[in-house]
């Protein structure tokens, strides 16, 4: 008896899933010497489970065609949880709706498995059209945090414009990343308010943030850079005064806008912040990743900036849904050291590059920091080939 077209279908399908969560994950030789990158993402939409998809009913799909797509997953939070690795991803479907989901990983570089349903994300009085880009922090109240982005269409824009949107911080906090309790958005004087990020720690008693205000969904208008402000409840957020910390800045790699990645990661040196810098170009926006490190007591201040990107879209990185962009809002940083940076490519997949506490702090601190002008720039690189005449016979 010939199998069904159901039948036939779902053993292929099944096949392709199981090959692509068994896949093995090798890192790539690392020009740079800062980070290791590897050879294939971590997570994508084949990650997506197939009760997510398909009808798994043969009587009402016989076809086994899928009825809710996934177009991508991407931009991950990141948090480690008795030794194992867990991404809070983006997960887009066909519709372009957002929602949360969980994968866990046992080595953080492959294995990323989701778990068997996405997250249900309680609502406020005002439902979120979509939702985006969870950061993950463990804070020193004993809670998780993931703040997010939530979108709303504007009702103040006229009938006819159906992209004009406002943009806001959601909060919700969770102590095992199953049972999650939404909390107020985050208020604040800004208009638009994306990329919010928690400060892991107090700062004079305080709940701090890492924030990004501009006028418009997508202009930054008046908006200056990353900013930070305090809240004295966590419960019912308000921030009544924003103050740039890391600023916008012409001709650079963060002109357009930049926003704080994940929460920063604390060392003996000073906090180390990963974050996306955004420039215009003929072909459209390009992200790129940037570092700097701020003080230990005053995470407001800045010590060090190296110049330039610390990861840029490559090869394929730089195909997809809004092409030439990389983005991070998860870090992992183990006991032992290890850095893993979780960061998408074009909005569509998700990667990881690794590196160690000890090589990040030295890449921002040896680093020289831009230097605006051309021709200063030049100097800089005299002064690095002059140093290094006395090693010519390498």
């Amino acid at each position: 008896m010939n199998k069904s077209n159901f039948e036939v279908r779902y053993a292929k399908v099944k096949a392709r899933y199981d090959e692509v969560l068994n896949r093995k994950n090798a890192p790539l030789f690392s020009d740079n010497g800062i980070y290791e990158r590897y050879e294939i993402p971590v997570l994508t939409n084949q990650h997506a489970p197939i009760h997510w998809l398909y009808d798994l009913n043969p009587e009402t799909n016989p076809f086994f065609m899928e009825r809710l797509g996934i177009n991508c997953v991407f931009n991950p939070g990141a948090i480690e949880l008795n030794g194992k690795f867990y991404l809070v991803a983006r997960v887009e479907g066909n519709d372009r709706k957002s929602f949360f989901a969980v994968a866990e990983s046992e080595t953080g570089i492959d294995g990323f498995c989701f778990w068997d349903q996405p997250i249900v994300l309680p609502q406020t009085s005002e439902s979120d059209t979509n939702v985006y880009d969870m950061r993950l922090v463990k804070h020193e109240d004993g809670f998780i945090y993931g703040l997010f982005c939530t979108e709303r269409k504007d009702l103040n824009a006229p009938k006819a414009d159906l992209s004009s949107a406002l943009a806001q911080c959601g909060i919700v906090r969770t102590k095992d990343l199953i049972t999650w309790e939404r909390l107020s958005d985050l208020k604040t004087k800004s208009a638009q308010q994306r990329n919010v990020v928690l400060h892991p720690e107090f700062v004079n008693g305080n709940y701090a943030f890492y924030t990004r205000p501009q006028d418009g969904f997508i202009d930054t208008g008046s908006g200056g850079g990353i900013g930070w402000g305090y809240s004295e409840s966590i419960e019912n957020a308000i921030i009544h005064e924003e103050t740039i910390i890391d600023e916008r800045i012409y001709h650079t790699i963060k002109e357009v806008k930049n926003g704080q990645g994940p929460a920063p990661i604390k060392t003996k040196e000073g906090w180390l912040h990963i974050a996306h810098g955004v420039r215009n170009t003929a072909a459209g926006l390009r992200y790129v990743l940037y570092a700097f490190m701020t003080d230990l007591k005053e995470p407001w201040k800045q010590t060090h900036r190296p110049g330039g990107y610390l990861i840029a879209p490559e090869g394929e990185e730089r195909i997809g849904d809004v092409s030439n962009v990389v983005f991070s809002n998860g870090v992992i940083v183990r006991d032992s050291g290890e850095i893993f940076i979780y960061y998408a490519s074009s909005d569509t997949r998700c990667h990881v590059a690794t590196t160690t506490v000890e090589q990040l702090i030295d890449y921002v601190k040896n680093t020289p920091q831009d230097a605006l002008y051309s021709y200063d720039c030049v100097q800089q690189r005299m002064q690095l080939i002059e140093r290094n005449a006395a090693y010519s016979h390498r």
